[in-house]
């Protein structure tokens, strides 16, 4: 239908300076277009795709989160040079996609924001142990996961244990 028009690789950083500022305006959807954009010309551009992972997962609410969304964010993920970012942007889908889901109010929500959250712990703490000196970033990230499970009471799911009473 359209043929997009391709941005110069001289445009990348303004582009990416945009990208930024419409995530801060909750506008996720332009964020990924630029992104979209800034990749095709640049298919190896770290900042980009980082950009374009959060931008997806700002997208994340009670239905996307289980639909193409996660799988394009997963993608990106695989897309990442290093083994901090895999570890670190894992623990944010985790996270994102729990929040989601707490927000949802559907019945058992809270015990499936709870292991979401423990897998995107789980995610941080091996973020954590290859991190650079002085990036605490998936500490912080770890302590809003256990503050959320805190705050919102949240418990794994409970086993059902039926009893059948023989005649």
């Amino acid at each position: 239908m359209f043929t997009l028009k391709p941005i110069s690789k001289d445009a990348i950083p303004r582009a990416l300076e945009k990208a930024e500022r419409y995530r801060l305006l909750n506008e996720p959807k332009e964020a990924e277009s630029i992104c979209l954009d800034i990749v095709e010309i640049d298919p190896e551009n770290q900042q980009a795709l980082i950009m374009l992972l959060l931008a997806l997962t700002d997208q994340f609410d009670a239905t996307s989160a289980q639909s193409g969304l996660r799988a394009r964010a997963r993608g990106i993920l695989s897309r990442l040079s290093g083994e901090y970012e895999k570890a670190y942007y894992e623990g944010i889908i985790h996270e994102r996609r729990a929040r989601a889901q707490l927000n949802s109010g559907f019945l058992g929500a809270g015990s499936l924001a709870y292991e979401g959250f423990r897998e995107a712990m789980s995610w941080y703490e091996s973020a954590e142990s290859i991190r650079a000196p002085g990036n605490d970033d998936a500490a912080l990230r770890w302590n809003c996961c256990a503050r959320a499970i805190m705050e919102h009471r949240l418990q794994a799911k409970q086993e059902e244990s039926h009893q059948y009473l023989l005649e």
